[in-house]
């Protein structure tokens, strides 16, 4: 390896944590998934020791390192952290060239990011203050049908989606299924009616940024069968499926550390700084969470929205 340098992405999201390294020509040549409840620093340091492992390097091979993610500030040795809106579009377009559409469901947020021809966010939306249709909410749907998590989107399949789901609050879901299981309602027809209420949802978030094509979904929901499949159908546009949905983040981080170190990531994160100048803003004076919210599908798409789109100036 005489003459190859290496990077490291991090995302350090709220239910995983993710690292991948990346080689002087944008290479991944290793990445680990690590589960955790909480964010947490030892789960960090166990997929920054895996990725290491796979690539077969050390921590002194490692010329940079960037962050990103929900828990981006938390990253011991990270050089800078970019917000994961940036690295999604940037990861997703090397995984998918040619994407226009990333949609993003993560453990505690959801996002649709409009990407350009360079990899970059033209504008997003975001849903960061309700886990209606994240990782959470479909943890909530698998513990009420007591089924694991993994298995979940394939019991969807298996069922009829015409039951009627008033309330897309992960506090308040578990409640309903309960009682529509009192009421006798199969478990796999629950699955696919909430299934489906989750892809409407979505069309809302997208509808903020306005369909395009190619689509990619990002983040562990994607790993989810029915949840590609009822978004497909929602959108009326095929949704692809990356080799490696969850690592998106990560890679994005780790090619714009790539960039900075070679002294080429100055529109990325002139781009980066102002979304999440956006961003802070429009938070900082939001509706607290739950706050005015009833919990139901018809009030859900319109809570905790936030669309933003970047000048052309500097796009």
């Amino acid at each position: 390896m005489i003459g190859t340098w290496f990077v490291m992405g991090v995302d350090l999201g709220s239910t995983t944590a993710k690292a991948v390294v990346v080689d002087q020509d944008g290479g991944l040549r290793g990445a680990e998934v690590v589960q955790m409840g909480a964010v947490s620093p030892a789960a960090v340091a166990r997929a920054i020791d895996g990725a290491l492992h796979a690539a077969g390097v050390t921590t002194g091979d490692i010329r940079r390192t960037i962050s990103t993610g929900y828990g981006r500030k938390l990253v011991p040795g990270a050089d800078r952290s970019f917000t994961e809106i940036t690295c999604h579009a940037r990861g997703a377009a090397a995984l998918y060239p040619g994407v226009r559409l990333v949609i993003d469901i993560g453990g505690q947020d959801s996002k649709a990011i409009i990407v350009d021809d360079d990899g970059l966010v033209d504008r997003f939306a975001m849903n960061d203050r309700c886990a209606s249709g994240t990782g959470r909410f479909f943890d909530v749907l698998a513990r009420a049908l007591e089924v694991d998590i993994e298995d979940v989107g394939e019991l969807a399949l298996s069922g009829a989606d015409d039951l009627e789901v008033s309330s897309m609050c992960a506090t308040f879901a578990e409640t309903e299924v309960i009682s529509l299981l009192a009421q006798g309602r199969a478990r796999a027809d629950i699955a696919a009616s909430v299934h489906k209420a989750v892809a409407a949802r979505t069309l809302g978030l997208v509808a903020q940024v306005g369909k395009a094509s190619p689509v990619v979904m990002t983040g562990g929901v994607a790993k989810n069968v029915a949840a590609l499949r009822y978004v497909s159908r929602a959108l009326d546009r095929p949704v692809e499926l990356l080799d490696q949905p969850q690592i998106a983040g990560a890679y994005g981080a780790g090619l714009l550390a790539r960039d900075e170190y070679l002294g080429s990531a100055e529109a990325a994160a002139h781009r980066d700084t102002l979304s999440e100048s956006q961003w802070a803003a429009t938070t900082s004076a939001a509706t607290p969470h739950c706050l005015d919210c009833d919990g139901t599908l018809e009030h859900a798409p319109h809570t905790g929205l936030i669309a933003l789109e970047l000048p052309r100036s500097i796009r």
